[in-house]
């Protein structure tokens, strides 16, 4: 059971809108009398506790200028991706004259719902959680009322401004040009349910194989891959009939498929090629390098910190999210599809 009760809470136990229950509590017009009086009571029986000073804060132009930067334990040990963008971040933040502040969330506190001391007494003007924690975390993060910008991570029930990649015209991009190269029987390795960034990456690979004419094989779809040699290994060797390409949703995945192909004895690209994601440090060292999509961590950083600012100081404007685009960087293991 978590220790404070927020914004959402209320609104999920009465099953409507965080933004009604805000409405309520702070006196604003957009909610009848009734349903004010209703989400009083209940806040009152939950044990909720409405602090205006946010609102009093910024009326009076005493915003504090920080910011806190939230990601999981396991988005921080990323530093080959993740790394680039708090960089990014911070250059940002104090080219805008602001400061920043770093927390680490252990799996522990996020199924604790245990919140930063900052976020706790609303010590800080916004929030940029980076990737993904847990979706009841990350509404605990925005049932406080500080602005939140959510970094490479979405989903139906979190109510917040996102920065994301393009992720479903990015992976049509990659079949079009395997497409363009004359292959036909392509395959993907994926895993969906760890994010939606990469079942977002399997719905364009499906819509360029519908588009393009290019029939999807069931044996060549793997959605719950694993970054494991082993696992690679097994997998390669259970499938009957290749596919002459493969599309790694992933650097991890396209660097060990890689490796595992030439184990077995075929050529990359010469028997099959390989095209993966991200334009990490593994599609770079890999032999032959990894054709792979590019994406820019610097400009995510940028926008994050620039949307976040923005929402600071225009809370009641409707939410969006703001896809970025990603630029196809062609190495060797991408060739003709063979004869």
């Amino acid at each position: 059971m978590k220790d404070k009760v927020t914004m959402q809470d209320i609104a999920e136990r009465l099953n409507i809108s965080k933004n009604s229950v805000s409405q309520a509590l702070s006196g604003k017009d957009g909610v009848s009398e009734e349903t004010r009086k209703i989400i009083l009571e209940t806040a009152h029986q939950m044990g909720y506790v409405y602090s205006p000073s946010r609102k009093k804060r910024a009326s009076e132009a005493e915003l504090t200028g920080t910011i806190a930067l939230i990601a999981s334990d396991f988005a921080f040990s990323m530093k080959s991706f993740f790394g680039e963008i708090y960089l990014s971040i911070e250059r940002e933040t104090v080219r805008r004259g602001g400061n920043l502040i770093i927390q680490s969330i252990s799996k522990q506190a996020a199924e604790k719902r245990s919140l930063p001391t900052f976020l706790q007494n609303q010590t800080v003007d916004g929030v940029l959680v980076l990737s993904h924690i847990t979706t009841d975390y990350i509404n605990t993060i925005t049932g406080t009322g500080v602005p939140t910008v959510l970094i490479d991570h979405h989903h139906p029930s979190i109510h917040a401004d996102c920065i994301l990649t393009n992720n479903r015209f990015s992976a049509y991009e990659v079949i079009r040009h395997l497409a363009e190269l004359g292959h036909r029987k392509i395959g993907i390795f994926s895993n969906t349910s760890f994010s939606p960034s990469y079942y977002e990456r399997w719905e364009g690979f499906v819509l360029a194989m519908n588009d393009f004419g290019l029939e999807i094989n069931d044996s060549w779809v793997i959605k719950d891959a694993k970054e494991e040699a082993t696992y690679m290994l097994e997998k390669i060797k259970s499938i009957e009939e290749l596919p002459t390409a493969w599309f790694c949703v992933n650097d991890g995945l396209g660097f060990i498929l890689n490796s595992v192909l030439q184990q077995l004895g075929y050529r990359v690209p010469e028997d099959v090629s390989v095209v993966s994601f991200d334009n990490g440090y593994l599609s770079q060292v890999s032999t032959p390098q990894i054709t792979t999509m590019d994406v820019d961590l610097k400009l995510y950083g940028r926008k994050a910190v620039e949307q976040l600012f923005w929402r600071i100081n225009h809370p009641d404007e409707p939410l969006t999210e703001m896809l970025l685009p990603t630029k196809l960087v062609k190495r060797e293991s991408s060739g003709p599809a063979p004869q």
